[in-house]
Order: structure tokens, then C-alpha cells, then sequence
């Protein structure tokens, strides 16, 4: 077997010796001999191949636990790992540019002062749908605030609900500047606790929530679960929410793609929630700027599992006014059989005084 000095192999495969002295200690690439007198350490030629792979998951970011599975594994399940991983990386990043263009908005909004007054114009309703006995979702709008929740459980109608109310004291509680999204996650934290009150007498009851709060000209975001909020912006339809599912989780991974998510058998499996027997999980909060011309829905899965966002993005643009938007929404999901109770909340974004 042709041995190469630790020199000799590093240079061969572009790693310092000393990296390959970290890599031995942590048992990643370990050398095919160490003289007993010396210590000083031989590696084989057949071992350069591990030794870019080690390279290049390192330039990739990979955690070293990371990569030591990666080297554990046969070429196929590796390339799965290394798919996975950087799927994840992307998805961190998205995270991270949302952020970012969330201080910067803010940071500029902070420099001038707002002239413009907006306004929401909405409409709301929750159907039963055309195959379930009872409706577990609850929606909400008003001049301030706009809700949806998704109730499971034997008790779930009286989650939703339950969490709905304990944000309603938003419509007339007058909002901090620069504190909303604070304020948000205390009235979050109190819906919780109104759902775990529920839960009290109902083991399994729990909700989903997703809403927006108008404050100036933003709106602030609160999300848990799968229930979701899109903005119809220049004719483009933007979901602004992330789905807290296995199967989404999946799709992050780059384990599954979005068509087989459709059909996949545990798509309706929550990873967050408020109650449900779900461990308390941070919800989501943004900002989002808001625009006089701008069309915000929320809704329940009972739509978005069985109208494609094309479709939604179709009505929502073609209704003249948010009342007639919900209808048309509602109406489609019961056309394609209405497996679910289906939820919407449609509001305009308007300048006040201006023509509706």
C-alpha cells in the first residue's frame, strides 16, 4: 500500500497539516499509520478521496458531526445528507434576508415621518364546508385586526374561538411605537393560555392562529400552524406565512418536493400549535409594510389544501370588493367537495378617505 507523509498527503489533498491533526482527533480521517517512535502520521493514496470530500463539506459549512455521518454513509444516502443540509442552509438564509430587509425597511421608516393614513376595508366568514359534522375554525376582521384559527380536537371550535378573543382587546388598545411586535407576542401568549384553559376540560383541543394587526402603515404579523396570510400586491400573489408542518419541514430539507407534499399522507401533521398537546413553540412575528392597493388574505387549510395558490391568486384579483372575494374562495373550496371547514379574510388596504 503507497503511503504518503502528512505533508505530502496534505498537499495532495489541499488541507494544511494541521486541519489533518484535527480531523485525526476527531476521528473524521484518521491516518493509516502513526510511527510508534515518532508519532509522526502516513496517510494511504486511496484516502485522498475522503479527504476533499472532508474539504468540501467544510467549504460547504457543514458541521464537523455533520460530516462525519456524511463520510459514514454509502454515495447515495450521503448525497441525500449533503441535499438536506444545504436546503437547510437556504432556508436559514431566506430567514436571515427577511430579517434584513425587515431592519432596513424599519430603520428607513424610522428617518421619515408618515403622511399617509391607511385604513382596512374586509369581510370575513367561516363555512362548514360539504363533508365535516361540526366547524372548528374561527375568523375574525375588523378595523384593526384580521384572524383566522383552525381548531382539532374534540373541542377545537372552542380553541379557535378562544384564541380569536384574547386578541380582540388589539382593536382598541392603543399600540406602542416601535413595541407592536412585543405587544403582539404577549396577546399570543394569551390566547395560549386561553387554550389551555380549553384543553383543561378537553385534553386534546388546540389551535392554529395566523394574524394581522394594522399599526400605521405596516401591519404586524403573528403566525402558528399551518393556517396562512398572502398578499396580493401588482397582480402577484405572495404567501407571506411558512407553514409549521412535517410535510413543509420536509420540503425545507429538500426531501420532498411541493407536488408530492400534496398527496403525502401526514400533510396535516402540525409540528407547532397553540395546545393540541403540542409543546409551547414560539409563533412567528413580522412587519410588513403596507401599501394603499394591497390585498391581504388569511385563511384555513380548508382552502389553500384544495384550491392551488394560481387559482387563489385568480379569484382574489377578479372580486371587486373583499366581501365578494370571500365568497368566491368559499365557493370554490365546497366546488372541489369541501373535504374541511374552510376560512377567509380579505381586507383592502386603503388611504382613509378615499372612495371604496
Amino acid at each position: 500500500m503507497e503511503m504518503l507523509t502528512i505533508g505530502a498527503f496534505a498537499k495532495a489533498g489541499r488541507l494544511s497539516p494541521k486541519a489533518l491533526r484535527l480531523y485525526d482527533e476527531l476521528a473524521l480521517l484518521r491516518p493509516a499509520r502513526v510511527d510508534p517512535h515518532t508519532g509522526y502520521r502516513y496517510y494511504a493514496v486511496g484516502q485522498l478521496e475522503q479527504a476533499r470530500l472532508v474539504a468540501w463539506l467544510r467549504r460547504l459549512g457543514m458541521p464537523l458531526a455533520g460530516i462525519r455521518e456524511v463520510c459514514a454513509l454509502a454515495p447515495a444516502e450521503a448525497a441525500r445528507e449533503i441535499r438536506a443540509h444545504w436546503a437547510r442552509v437556504e432556508a436559514e438564509t431566506a430567514v436571515r434576508r427577511d430579517l434584513a430587509a425587515f431592519l432596513v425597511d424599519h430603520l428607513t421608516a424610522a428617518s421619515r415621518k408618515d403622511t399617509i393614513m391607511l385604513e382596512l376595508r374586509y369581510s370575513a366568514h367561516s363555512d362548514i364546508g360539504r363533508v365535516r359534522p361540526a366547524n372548528q375554525d374561527t375568523a375574525y376582521a375588523g378595523a384593526r385586526l384580521l384572524a383566522v384559527a383552525d381548531g382539532c380536537g374534540p373541542a377545537g371550535a372552542r380553541a379557535s374561538s378562544a384564541a380569536v378573543e384574547a386578541l380582540k382587546f388589539l382593536e382598541s388598545t392603543e399600540l406602542p411605537a416601535g413595541s407592536v411586535l412585543n405587544l403582539l407576542e404577549d396577546a399570543v401568549d394569551g390566547a395560549r393560555r386561553a387554550v389551555e384553559d380549553v384543553a383543561a376540560e378537553a385534553p386534546e383541543a388546540g389551535t392554529t392562529l395566523t394574524a394581522l394587526l394594522l399599526t400605521g402603515s405596516r401591519l404586524a404579523l403573528v403566525h402558528i400552524g399551518d393556517t396562512r396570510a398572502y398578499l396580493l400586491r401588482d397582480g402577484g400573489l405572495f404567501r407571506i406565512t411558512h407553514d409549521h408542518t412535517v410535510v413543509q419541514s420536509m420540503i425545507d430539507e429538500g426531501r420532498l418536493t411541493p407536488e408530492e407534499a400534496t398527496a403525502h399522507p401526514q400533510r396535516a401533521l402540525l409540528l407547532k400549535a397553540l395546545g393540541g398537546g403540542e409543546p409551547s413553540a414560539d409563533p412567528d412575528l413580522k412587519l410588513h409594510d403596507a401599501l394603499p392597493g394591497d390585498r391581504y388574505l388569511l385563511c384555513s387549510d380548508g382552502l389553500t389544501g384544495v384550491v392551488p395558490d394560481d387559482r387563489i391568486a385568480h379569484l382574489l384579483a377578479a372580486a371587486p370588493a373583499p366581501d365578494a372575494a370571500v365568497h368566491a374562495l368559499i365557493t370554490e373550496a365546497n366546488a372541489t367537495g369541501g373535504p374541511d371547514n374552510v376560512s377567509c379574510v380579505v381586507a383592502d388596504v386603503a388611504e382613509v378617505g378615499t372612495a371604496a
